[in-house]
């Protein structure tokens, strides 16, 4: 949901995902002289609440050196930014946001200009598609200030549960829904070991609902975690591997609802069916209500179940699912791999380079060139990536040093701003805590999303979410399933909020982590000197990113 308010020369848009409402402010330049920064007041409507929101930074003249973890109101310590984003929001929540300008003393600042935003935040639960993003953010300051350094396992389920933020309840809910015969599900799993969801498929079949799992059982180290979890759960009789001739990886992560034989709905998306995939690393589970996209899926599932070898199953799958004859159109169009040709990768591309206002994507395992391209010669001016590191998997020192020297020249673009996972693990300019891994994850620690995101705040906006990386291997080599959503401003929200969320984790910490003294830093201050405001006007990326989200 989106709205706008303007009173006097201030105006503020806010764009409500679940759990994120972004606000984008705008003052005209020659209104700007005098502006200590923004205090922003929330109002809860559905819970009764009202409180000045908090931040980090402060005024140097006022508290000098602010403890560890310390949070100060912005009616003291104002935002000094034109976008600012509530990540403590809550899903079917009603808020009003107060936007003040402050001027005067940073001793005593003085409200100013004042507008007001009503909104209301996006349910997980739509007509058409449920969204659930889990934290995705172990090592955080607010993961830290809760459980202090303990691992998730060492808290136990409170920690678990503030991790998934809703993902886990929506998985273990799709299957709940298969409440006895006549219902059946059909599963598609990479990794399939977390204990949460074999044991509620093992509690559908015995209600008497249809079960049956696809698995990943390539020769490797995922298919003996697998096979293990199968049998110390009692699965065998519902769990049948996946080990076509010529397949690399089995990566779907899908479960089809059907009654009486017919699809109802699908849940898809990037977590695996596992604790790392759940509770760790970034992942979104998205449910699908559409039965004729569903059908698309339960077919998807009966022609892999044959195990026929990929050679021959490639041009049927692109046969099932060719890539949108029109892109522009509304649609919800499913694009499943492997295929015979890299032309769904190429379409993807295509549609990032020709992005008029912004592109946002997630890489989990680096870029692939066609996409370098796009945000070397796209048409947004905002170009936005999430990285879980500059290179992906290389056989060679060389390969990765010429992969990373790529993104870093990338980086050196006005048009483009990366953020590489990462956490504070010293406890940054003696001001921040000292951040944790969960421990949940090895080879992806971070960012394991696979979403496009082009021009999200237009009128059309597009997203592509599903399982496959944005890769040559992806597309030609793995059981993957992708979803183009064309012209849904809900989903596209949704997916937004949860980018910007943690973007703005990401991006400080890898600042951080460049820093050639990072661990002799000392710690920012609020600008007193009245220069802040002004690299958010002109040619500057900041200043793109004020209009694009002010609208």
């Amino acid at each position: 949901m989106r709205n706008k308010e303007q009173k006097g020369d201030l105006s503020v848009q806010a764009i409500a995902g679940t759990h994120v409402v972004l606000l984008g402010m705008d003052l005209p330049e020659l209104k700007c002289p005098g502006l200590l920064g923004f205090a922003l007041r929330r109002e809860d409507h559905t819970e009764g609440e009202k409180y000045w929101l908090s931040g980090y930074k402060t005024f140097a003249s006022v508290e000098l050196s602010p403890p560890p973890g310390v949070l100060y109101s912005t009616r003291q310590h104002p935002i000094q930014g034109f976008t600012w984003s509530d990540f403590s929001a809550k899903p079917d929540h009603d808020y009003t946001y107060e936007v003040f300008a402050l001027r005067g003393a940073p001793t005593s600042p003085q409200e100013s200009e004042k507008v007001a935003v009503r909104i209301r935040t996006e349910s997980e639960h739509g007509r058409t598609h449920h969204v659930h993003f889990n934290r995705g953010a172990a090592a955080s300051q607010e993961y830290t200030r809760r459980f202090g350094d303990k691992r998730p396992e060492e808290v136990g389920p409170s920690a678990f549960t503030w991790l998934s933020r809703g993902a886990a309840e929506s998985i273990a809910d799709f299957i709940a829904r298969a409440v006895g015969p006549g219902w059946a599900l059909r599963v598609g799993a990479y990794e399939f070991t977390d204990e949460t969801v074999l044991k509620a498929l093992g509690a559908a079949r015995d209600r008497g609902a249809d079960v049956e799992v696809l698995y990943h059982a390539e020769n490797d180290e995922q298919k003996i975690s697998n096979e293990e979890a199968i049998q110390k759960f009692g699965l065998e009789n519902i769990c049948q591997p996946r080990n076509a001739q010529g397949l690399t990886l089995s990566h779907n992560k899908t479960i089809v609802l059907t009654k009486a034989g017919a699809a109802q709905a699908v849940l898809t998306g990037s977590t695996n069916f596992s604790v790392g995939g759940i509770y760790g690393h970034s992942n979104v589970v998205h449910i699908c209500e559409r039965d004729d996209v569903a059908a698309k899926y339960l077919w998807l599932w009966n022609e892999l179940k044959k195990n026929t070898p990929k050679s021959s199953d490639a041009g049927v799958l692109v046969g099932k699912t060719p890539l949108p004859d029109d892109p522009l159109a509304k649609q919800i169009t499913p694009i499943f791999s492997p295929r015979d040709t890299l032309e769904a990768l190429d379409w993807y591309a295509e549609q990032a380079k020709g992005a008029n206002d912004a592109l946002f994507m997630t890489f989990a395992f680096g870029m692939n060139k066609r996409f370098q391209d796009a945000y070397r010669n796209g048409t947004a001016k905002l170009r936005f990536a999430l990285m879980e590191a500059m290179s992906g998997p290389t056989r060679t020192r060389e390969q990765k040093a010429a992969n990373e020297a790529a993104i870093i020249a990338l980086r050196k673009m006005p048009e483009n701003k990366f953020a590489i996972g990462s956490r504070l693990g010293k406890g940054a300019f003696n001001h921040w805590l000292i951040e944790q891994l969960s421990g949940l994850n090895v080879h992806v620690r971070y960012l394991h999303t696979k979403y496009m995101l082009v021009d999200p705040l237009g009128a059309n906006p597009l997203v592509v979410s599903g399982s496959a990386n944005f890769s040559e291997a992806s597309t030609t080599d793995n059981d993957e399933n992708m979803l183009v959503i064309r012209g849904n401003s809900r989903v596209a929200d949704i997916y937004l909020g949860e980018f910007m969320r943690l973007y703005r984790h990401f991006a400080f910490r890898d600042w951080l982590t460049r820093h050639p003294e990072a661990d002799e830093v000392e710690v920012g201050h609020l600008d007193e000197t009245d220069q802040w405001w002004k690299r958010y006007f002109g040619d500057s990326f900041d200043s793109r990113q004020r209009s694009y989200f002010a609208s």
